[in-house]
């Protein structure tokens, strides 16, 4: 099932993109980012409501709050780096430049998850680079 939702996230992303530079034609990158998080952030209380997980809040660990108000600076950083670079550079560029974020979990996975490093992600990695580069260059 995770496979269906992460394709899920792969659409929705891409449409994001393009809605996106056309949304932001005019428009001040960090007053677009804004709106778009205030559309997230809607739509993300609404399905803890329509699940009825609100009364989680209580259980949450300190340690939980910590890394997930950090993922949410890090998100926040990267929403606002996107959308200027957006602003600025055409989607075709812009977006494979972004998606190096999945070499860049891999290796942060690696790192702090002590994730497995195969040799098939070796290789993935260096072609998602190396795409990258063809597709920006």
């Amino acid at each position: 099932m995770w496979f269906w939702f992460a394709l899920g996230s792969a659409v929705f992303a891409a449409l994001t993109s393009i809605l996106a530079k056309i949304g932001i034609e005019g428009v001040g990158s960090n007053l677009a980012t804004a709106i778009r998080t205030m559309v997230v952030v809607v739509l993300a209380w609404g399905m803890v409501f329509l699940t009825h997980q609100q009364g989680g809040l209580r259980s949450i660990s300190q340690k939980s709050w910590i890394f997930l108000i950090l993922s949410g600076i890090a998100t926040g950083v990267s929403w606002l780096c996107y959308y200027k670079a957006l602003q600025m550079g055409e989607a075709s560029k812009v977006v494979p430049i972004d998606k190096l974020s999945v070499v860049i979990t891999l290796v942060l996975a690696f790192v702090f998850l002590h994730e497995e490093f195969t040799p098939k992600s070796v290789i993935g990695c260096i072609l998602i680079g190396a795409g990258t580069l063809m597709m920006v260059l």
